[in-house]
Order: structure tokens, then sequence, then C-alpha cells
């Protein structure tokens, strides 16, 4: 079973498009499948995740917000593959 990364993003968000080219530079070495959703015009989304995108999350459980640290997205991945 192949992990799902999900990014919520909106348009024109500079640390969105960093976070996803890290991301998908990870998904060529680790493997996974790669969600992106834009929160604009969502009002659901926009009151959920509001401020806070990018936001990452691991087959559905948040992982980090703003920024991907490759170390830290690596084990955190790791440990969701263990518990699979």
């Amino acid at each position: 079973m192949r992990n799902v990364i999900t990014i919520y993003s909106r348009q024109n968000c500079h640390l969105c498009d960093v976070a996803l080219t890290q991301l998908e530079q990870l998904q060529k070495e680790l493997d996974f499948d790669l969600d992106k959703i834009f929160i604009d015009k969502n009002p659901q989304l926009e009151k959920e995740y509001g401020e806070q995108v990018p936001v990452i999350l691991i087959d559905g459980k948040q992982h980090d917000f703003f920024r991907v640290d490759p170390v830290r997205f690596r084990s955190s991945l790791e440990k969701h593959r263990q518990h699979q």
C-alpha cells in the first residue's frame, strides 16, 4: 500500500511552491502518492487551514505546516510505513 502525502496549498503562495517542490523531489526517492489541494474558494478548508498553508499530511494525519524538513519528513514517513 502506497502512502498518500497531501499538501493543502493556496494559489500564488511562495512557501507552498517551495514545499511542493521539496515533496516532488522526495517522492522520487521515497515512492509515495502526492495529492495537492488548493484551499482557495473552499470555506471549510479556509477555516481549517487558513494561514497555516502549506499544510502537509501523511496518510491523512497532519505532519507539518509552512515548511518541509526532509530529515523529519523521511523519519515520519518511515514511522507511518512501520505501522501499516
